[in-house]
């Protein structure tokens, strides 16, 4: 028995006692041990996860499980979410002072759930970055090819569920923070439609770009994980797995949309198959153009909400030089630049998106970059470089739409490939249908 399994058969096995809560902690805790190369947690706290998991047994064995889910799973939370007893180090080594006496809303959520917690997986900085490699811990690597980066800014979060140290894990979205990561690392990766789960971020984000979402195996989990982190769980997300979607009208686009971005011809491939199927279910699907941007439109945005993150004296020469650039941007964007700035984008994309009940697009428009990639960058190349990886994903951030990246196809050398896919806003869990029905038809394939 391996946490390499779907996390709801986990919760399952345990329920009928195949496998103890403390029994998969331990083994999560030797793989975490085996695999520090993978750079996937930050810090871990052995003898209280082991504590908890034999609390999770005892009442595994009353059948005292309503409302834990995923009761005696082990799981990691991201290191900008506060979790009693751990540093909230944001990737940073401007925050490694900031010991935390409380759970934030994630890690109530998942302990409500019945989650082990086992620490704190890595982030970029701030969670700015779309990879992780920092200069307070190794860089988070894809365990399909430890010469890649796993994607960011959860990309910690992607190598743990990847790599088999937890079967699913919580991540943040800001601009694609839970989609990269998890195309990359062949995963599930959903980021909630705005407002659908409770924003922990608005006081850094009043646009409302960032959302809370699952990193899983498969789309069931991450259904149940979206019920776990609700304000009131009812379940409802799960539920929508199992219905099957009406005929929807379906847009495919595979060019790029930032001018000089080429999309690799086994990734445009992969969005392809993965309409053709749709359309093979009984959906009308067309192609679409790209609805072209720039990113210093959408630049605006993110350096407003790193000036706004709050620094005492001496905290900002710590930072790193993207961070430290898109502050000194950022500090003459007002929250109007900022509104304004994402109203126009928002505008565009959902003209363009029309009357499409779902959009399909790759998630990512290049493989996983190497490690060291944007290492001989200053500040603001780095940023301009890697903030491409977010072409087809931060878009909807803008506009609050769901998007779910599903890890339908695998190159020639193994590497996953990520399609994602888009709704109009309130119709997460009609997106959820529609993936579980496309994730089903590969299987079956």
């Amino acid at each position: 028995m391996t946490t390499e399994l779907p996390a709801l058969d986990l919760a399952a096995r345990l329920r009928r006692r195949d496998v103890t809560s403390v029994e998969l902690v331990e083994r999560a805790f030797d793989r975490i041990a085996r695999e520090r190369e993978l750079g996937a947690f930050v810090a871990i706290d052995r003898a209280r996860a082991l504590r908890d998991a034999r609390r999770a047994d005892a009442r595994l064995a009353r059948g005292s499980v309503d409302g834990a889910p995923f009761l005696g799973v082990p799981t990691g939370i991201k290191d900008h979410e506060p979790v009693r007893g751990y540093v909230t180090g944001l990737g940073s080594r401007a925050f490694r002072w900031l010991w935390t006496p409380i759970d934030g809303h994630v890690a109530r959520a998942c302990r409500r759930a019945g989650f082990v917690v086992l620490g704190k997986t890595a982030t970029s900085e701030l969670t700015i970055l779309p990879y992780v490699h920092t200069l307070v811990h190794p860089p988070a690597r894809n365990p399909h090819d430890r010469d890649r980066y796993s994607g960011g800014s959860s990309g910690g979060a992607a190598a743990a569920v990847a790599g088999g140290l937890v079967p699913i894990a919580p991540g943040s979205d800001g601009g694609g923070s839970i989609r990269i990561p998890a195309a990359f690392c062949g995963l599930v990766g959903f980021k909630p439609g705005r407002d659908v789960l409770v924003d922990p971020y608005g006081a850094l984000d009043p646009i409302g770009i960032s959302s809370l979402g699952p990193l899983a195996r498969t789309v069931r989990d991450a259904a149940a994980l979206l019920d776990a982190l609700s304000v009131h769980p009812d379940g409802s997300f799960a539920r929508a797995c199992d219905d099957a979607p009406p005929p929807l009208r379906v847009k495919l686009c595979v060019r790029p949309v930032l001018a000089g971005l080429a999309v690799e011809p086994d990734i445009a491939a992969a969005a392809q198959h993965a309409a053709e199927r749709l359309a093979r279910a009984g959906h009308g699907v067309s192609d679409a153009a790209p609805a072209h941007g720039d990113l210093d439109e959408f630049l605006p945005i993110m350096a407003r909400m790193v000036a706004r993150v709050p620094l005492a004296p001496g905290m900002a020469r710590l930072l790193e030089p993207t961070t430290r650039w898109l502050r000194e941007r950022g500090r003459g964007v007002t929250v109007g630049d900022a509104r304004a700035a994402a109203g126009s984008i928002a505008a565009r994309v959902l003209d363009w998106f029309g009357d499409a009940d779902v959009v399909v697009t790759p998630t990512v428009a290049v493989h996983a970059p190497r490690v060291g990639a944007f290492a001989r960058m200053d500040g603001e190349a780095t940023f301009r470089a890697a903030a491409t990886l977010g072409a087809f994903t931060a878009p909807f951030n803008i506009t609050g739409q769901p998007a779910v990246t599903l890890p339908l196809a695998r190159t020639s050398a193994g590497l996953p490939i990520g399609v994602q896919l888009v709704a109009r806003r309130g119709a997460d869990r009609l997106l959820l249908a529609v993936a579980e029905q496309l994730s089903g038809a590969f299987e079956s394939a």
